[in-house]
């Protein structure tokens, strides 16, 4: 019984650890993301955002898709694999879902504004929650 002790605060430390290291951030952006964020701190992740929620969307370049919750709370989406080529700045997003949420693994379509030119499509990843810094 002695030992049982020891093992079991072990497997429970080793299980809050695991947990940590899931809900903290580990996402490598181009210095232009990290430059839009810079006044922004991550604060979490989620797989899935509520669309109803998002004011606005921006592609930052092929790392980075800001949505914009507030002036405050953004949500940042690094493509699954960790780039999309056909992100670019000058693009917009097409979404099409059947829920109320967008989430990982969910496709989005790229295409040039002004004209119906479709560029691709990339699968999200999962979505960090960023605030504004004090």
């Amino acid at each position: 019984m002695r030992y049982l002790i020891p093992t079991i605060a072990a497997a429970l430390l080793a299980a809050g650890s695991a947990h940590a290291a899931e809900t903290a951030p580990n996402v490598t952006y181009s210095e232009k993301a990290q430059k839009a964020l810079e006044k922004f701190e991550p604060v979490g992740r989620a797989s899935c955002i509520q669309l109803s929620q998002v004011r606005s969307s921006q592609i930052v370049d092929q790392t980075a898709i800001i949505y914009k919750i507030n002036s405050r709370k953004w949500y940042v989406n690094q493509p699954a694999g960790g780039s999309c080529r056909a992100l670019k700045a000058d693009r917009t997003l097409v979404t099409q879902i059947t829920t109320g949420s967008l989430c990982n693994l969910d496709i989005v379509g790229v295409i040039d504004p002004p004209s119906p030119m479709h560029f691709g499509s990339c699968p999200l990843g999962d979505f960090v929650e960023y605030q504004r810094k004090p």
